[in-house]
């Protein structure tokens, strides 16, 4: 970003209903599952689960203000919402196994003493 252009970076909200135009130009309807990123700017949606920039995005022409429901009836707004847990449960456990000390130390312990 050049030095003096100041830069306001679009932010979508989670569930927002968004239209998202890809490599290609094809526009899919889609929603957000998480809010945008304010470091990386990217913005966190279903369509393929990738985070894409504001450019590729645009707000759905139903969105009406800061509350709507992203799809027309109720169940499919529940529906939204346990796929947000899912993701945010998935981002919250841990990646890597922890080392289960006491079994290998018991085991040294029998090698030690089998002679």
């Amino acid at each position: 970003m050049p030095f003096g252009i100041t830069y306001a970076m679009t932010k979508f909200k989670a569930n927002a209903s968004v239209i998202f135009t890809d490599k290609n130009g094809i526009k899919i309807d889609t929603f957000v599952i998480f809010d945008t990123d304010e470091v990386t700017g990217l913005t966190h949606i279903n369509h393929e689960n990738v985070r894409v920039g504001e450019e590729s995005l645009l707000l759905h022409s139903k969105t009406v203000g800061l509350y709507h429901m992203p799809l027309a009836d109720a169940f499919s707004f529940q529906m939204l919402n346990k796929l947000k847990a899912k993701y945010a449960k998935i981002d919250a456990e841990r990646k890597t196994l922890p080392i289960k000390t006491e079994r290998q130390n018991s085991l040294m312990y029998l090698l030690a003493n089998a002679s």
